[in-house]
């Protein structure tokens, strides 16, 4: 073959080789066009701009008397496109950008105008689109932004981004923080009101349209609004009370700090309703302070101890196996059941009533009750306290809740010489203090068992749409007859028993139990390093209940472990607050004085000032008399007056009076004011003559 042939064979194959390329390139090209077409184009589509979820603003929860407990607050991240129509132009932008670093240094101070300056501009040279400036800016300050030299050319040609983000905020902060609750995806168990009805607070998410840039950075294509809108959460109405809620955190943390204990809670509920009205949980840090982390009120199932001596002798009288009067011998407290235990007092106490076995609360003789009438039927016992449901779960509104354990002789663990009499003053089983509460509560509510709950109304946009009212659980927990005992017995508790010295108030009767209960540790048992829980569960006024509630510390390190000296002091600061702010309970007996019938309309105030008044006006007597006696009514000049004093600690009567001579009165008796409407004073929030501690605050209603 000649160097020719060799030469254009070897052309023509290197030709043939380049055209079957180029065929392939185009027949590919075909393929991506128009056959692979719609799923390059969808992906190209999602690698540059895709649709990004707007978190919608969480709906309120509300405490009873609709004070925010928490809420959503718009919180805003602002960018900048350094590029926009109105800043197009360099010499623009190099005019205003000084005066734009100036504004927003003065505003946060935290860098300085050059530093500011220098952000800008380098951001100016990158060309950047969606410049971070700042993270985190309130409502008011972006109000002020809008202002700033460039922003203020308008929302397209200052090249302002606006992204908005909700922030959940509590407004009295750590007030019933864990009954509230949070929302938090990384945790799998709801927690409090926010995780219990997060399917109604969190709202409809809307949708934003969102390109990505240089750098992986996704910024909205539209600045900053939303191509689908959200829709906002409903509202919870809690049946929290703030002013309640904040004396009862602030009495248990108070007591928990003077007894040096693990932890503690106390549960305030509305007799009639089972509404909560507060709930307070602590726990001891590691550095000795106290948090709220969990909520021992719903969770803590424990022995209860002698709190539980209401079942033992409700159960006793309702089956007529004792009664008030029946006479037991305590043994000088000190007693050995056969084969069993042997149980002790802290008493040393001997022949006795089994009303003042209830009131002195000894675990003797509802032993020696229980195990005498009910040792050869146990389940006789036992199916009688399941009657109460004591050994179910409540249904509480909020995750959470213990699950109660109170034995039956069918029970793996029932000991036939220990279990039975041990369960007559509270061991041998678990049970929540809120469970214990309710049971208190029925008492309190002629027998009625209710379950506790915690939110009433469900509201959207200001409308109803679910309300919520207490379950009954059991329309009779005992006969009328075994009621009225348990009354009796719970009031002696207070009158002549335990918790005499402590929770006895000459103002309102209190009705209660003592509990003292020691707690195994762990596997431990009882014998070693002993731990105690003191409790007082109860309701007030006793004999006209409107309020129940329980009381529990765990492991009080300092001082006693007795609950009337423990738990006691609790229920009573709280009680007593209450009972003085409530006017339905705390009605002041009116006085009425015989003497002039017709008087001029007058406000109560200064007696001086109110005497030269009427002299002035030439007011003569219509009956004169010359007899004043102390702080009584003068009719001497034909008016009544009567003499106002004020005495520190004790509220004084202020209705009827101008608001000068009102916060006078209150002011220097000690106590905070707060005003509602104009005129006279026709209400006070407690009444005249109440003893409630300096520094309270008391809201006076004028007309």
């Amino acid at each position: 073959m000649s160097i020719r042939t060799n030469i254009l064979i070897r052309v023509y194959l290197a030709f043939g080789l380049i055209l079957l390329f180029a065929g392939a390139v185009v027949v590919q090209l075909y393929r991506v066009q128009f056959v692979q077409g719609k799923k390059w184009r969808a992906m190209s589509s999602r690698l540059s701009t895709q649709y990004q979820t707007v978190e919608a603003a969480r709906g309120n929860i509300f405490a009873v008397d609709m004070s925010l407990l928490a809420t959503s607050v718009p919180e805003y991240e602002l960018h900048m496109d350094m590029l926009a129509a109105g800043i197009a132009d360099d010499d623009v932008f190099n005019e205003k950008v000084d005066s734009l670093a100036t504004k927003l240094s003065q505003l946060y101070g935290d860098r300085s105008e050059r530093s500011y300056s220098r952000m800008l501009r380098d951001a100016r040279k990158d060309e950047s689109r969606y410049q971070l400036i700042r993270r985190k800016v309130t409502y008011q300050e972006l109000k002020q932004i809008r202002k700033f030299p460039i922003f203020n050319l308008g929302k397209y040609k200052g090249g302002l981004i606006v992204v908005e983000q909700n922030k959940r905020v509590l407004p009295f902060r750590s007030l019933a923080a864990r009954t509230i609750g949070y929302k938090n995806e990384n945790v799998k168990n709801a927690v409090g009101l926010e995780g219990a009805y997060a399917g109604y607070i969190d709202g409809e998410n809307g949708k934003r349209l969102m390109q990505r840039i240089a750098g992986g950075t996704w910024m909205p294509v539209n600045n900053g609004e939303e191509e689908i809108a959200p829709k906002e959460g409903a509202d919870i109405i809690s049946t929290i009370d703030v002013n309640y809620q904040d004396l009862a955190q602030e009495a248990l943390k108070n007591q928990l700090i003077k007894t040096q204990a693990a932890h503690g809670c106390v549960v305030l509920m509305e007799v009639a309703t089972g509404e909560i009205r507060a709930i307070a949980n602590f726990t001891r840090t590691k550095e000795g302070d106290y948090k709220e982390k969990l909520n021992y009120a719903i969770s803590d199932a424990a022995d209860p101890g002698s709190t539980f001596k209401l079942a033992t002798y409700m159960t006793a009288f309702d089956q007529n196996k004792i009664d008030t009067n029946t006479i037991i011998d305590a043994e000088g407290g000190k007693y050995k059941v056969p084969k069993g235990p042997t149980i002790t007092d802290v008493e040393h106490n001997g022949v006795m009533t089994a009303k003042k076995a209830f009131e002195e609360s000894s675990n003797v003789a509802a032993a020696k009750f229980i195990y005498t009438h009910y040792n050869n039927n146990p389940k006789e016992f036992t199916d009688k306290l399941y009657s109460y449901h004591l050994n179910e779960r409540l249904g509480l509104q909020i995750p959470g809740e213990g699950m109660p354990v109170v034995k039956n002789p069918s029970s793996h663990s029932w000991n036939k010489y220990y279990t039975l009499p041990e369960m007559a003053y509270g061991y041998e089983m678990k049970i929540t203090p809120l469970q214990m509460l309710t049971l208190y509560n029925a008492v309190a509510n002629n027998g009625k068992m209710i379950a506790p709950i915690l939110v009433k109304e469900i509201r959207r946009l200001g409308s109803t749409v679910e309300q919520f009212q207490a379950r009954v659980i059991n329309e009779k927990v005992c006969s009328d007859a075994t009621l009225g005992k348990m009354k009796s017995l719970l009031e002696g508790v207070v009158i002549e028993g335990t918790g005499k010295n402590v929770i006895k108030n000459p103002l309102y009767s209190v009705a209660g139990k003592t509990g003292t209960a020691q707690i195994a540790n762990g596997s431990s048992g009882y014998g070693v390093n002993k731990t105690y829980q003191a409790s007082f569960c109860g309701y007030f006024p006793a004999d006209h209940p409107k309020y129940a509630m329980i009381v529990v510390i765990n492991h009080p390190t300092a001082g006693s472990y007795l609950a009337a000296l423990v738990a006691g002091p609790v229920f009573r600061a709280i009680a007593d607050r209450v009972y003085a702010s409530d006017l339905e309970m705390n009605q002041a007996t009116s006085m009425h004085y015989a003497g002039n019938t017709n008087l001029p309309q007058i406000k109560k105030g200064n007696l001086k000032a109110l005497k030269q008044v009427y002299a002035k006006l030439g007011i003569k007597p219509l009956y004169a008399s010359n007899n004043v006696v102390g702080n009584g009514v003068d009719t001497s000049s034909g008016i009544p007056y009567e003499d106002v004093s004020y005495k520190s600690g004790v509220v004084p009567s202020v209705t009827g009076m101008g608001l000068g001579d009102a916060l006078y009165l209150l002011g220097n008796a000690g106590y905070k004011v707060a005003v509602r409407g104009s005129g006279s004073v026709i209400s006070q929030s407690v009444a005249g003559g109440s003893i409630i501690p300096k520094g309270s605050k008391i809201i006076i209603g004028l007309q």
